[in-house]
């Protein structure tokens, strides 16, 4: 039975995970810690968590289950310091968006005799922006939380019941459990998250330069423009991290974009055209 959980990143998905414990049922301890003090008096204030930590490294070493809910370098730092904090009867979890890296650190670090577990996961969920004030305790219910667990890896009874649990409690937030391999993992985030991202990005930045002053741009865009430049609100400080940890798969993605998108410019007036967008229309019927 999980009685402590400590969340190290109370901003949107570390706040909405302690909320979506609550609302499933969770009786135990929550204890948070954020770089902002502001955020974790929010992730307070909203009932995510039930006190904020002074000292991180302490309320980890005090709690069986530790979140690392923070960008994905950040998730690596704070491996590297639990590494020698934690021990067998405890395990450790993520929330970061890409996995080889955070696997290969967990595989030096951790999942050893005498060392505690770490269970690599990504929920497929959030919103363009981030904080503790968004915080919903709805957030992963109808998502795909992905973990990219290796069999090899040698951990404690405690720690395997402890994993066992956490991936209950995961379920019982609403989410839909899938098993991938890390490298998979990077490849397919890069296609379906990442590059929609990076789009959007360059987008709406293009847009900026182009028509930002425009004031006819309101009036002019619709919806269509809306929902092609929401993601263009994400905040650098996460995307910063995933450019650097997964820039191989994203740079192959945006090249392939970039040859489909001139594909379609040298085509405007053929019937090459009809062809992307029949094949985009079965892209999206299934």
């Amino acid at each position: 039975m999980i009685e402590r959980i400590a969340i190290l990143g109370t901003g949107l998905l570390g706040a909405s995970a302690g909320l979506a414990l609550r609302a499933a049922g969770y009786r135990g301890s929550i204890v948070g810690w954020n770089r902002s003090p502001e955020q974790a008096q929010i992730a307070l204030e909203l009932g995510a968590i039930d006190a904020v930590a002074a000292d991180p490294l302490l309320a980890s070493r005090e709690s069986q289950i530790v979140l690392l809910a923070t960008p994905v370098l950040a998730i690596l730092d704070w491996m590297e310091q639990l590494a020698g904090v934690l021990g067998p009867e405890q395990m450790i979890t993520d929330v970061g968006s890409t996995k080889a890296q955070i696997a290969a650190s967990a595989d030096r670090l951790f999942n050893q005799p005498g060392r505690a577990a770490f269970l690599p996961g990504h929920p497929m969920a959030g919103k363009e922006r981030g904080g503790a004030a968004l915080a919903d305790a709805g957030l992963f219910r109808g998502a795909v939380w992905l973990f990219t667990d290796n069999s090899a890896w040698k951990r404690s009874p405690q720690a395997e019941e402890l994993i066992k649990s956490w991936r209950a409690w995961v379920a019982a937030m609403g989410a839909k459990v899938i098993d991938l391999d890390c490298v998979r993992h990077d490849e397919l985030v890069a296609w379906v998250s990442h590059l929609p991202q990076f789009v959007a990005t360059g987008l709406s930045a293009l847009l900026e330069e182009e028509l930002g002053d425009a004031p006819e741009l309101k009036d002019v865009g619709g919806r269509g423009l809306r929902e092609m430049t929401r993601l263009g609100a994400s905040p650098y400080s996460m995307w910063r991290d995933i450019a650097h940890t997964n820039s191989e798969a994203v740079a192959a993605a945006l090249f392939a974009l970039e040859q489909r998108l001139a594909h379609i410019r040298e085509n405007l007036r053929t019937p090459e055209l009809r062809a992307e967008f029949e094949k985009a229309n079965r892209f999206r019927r299934e």
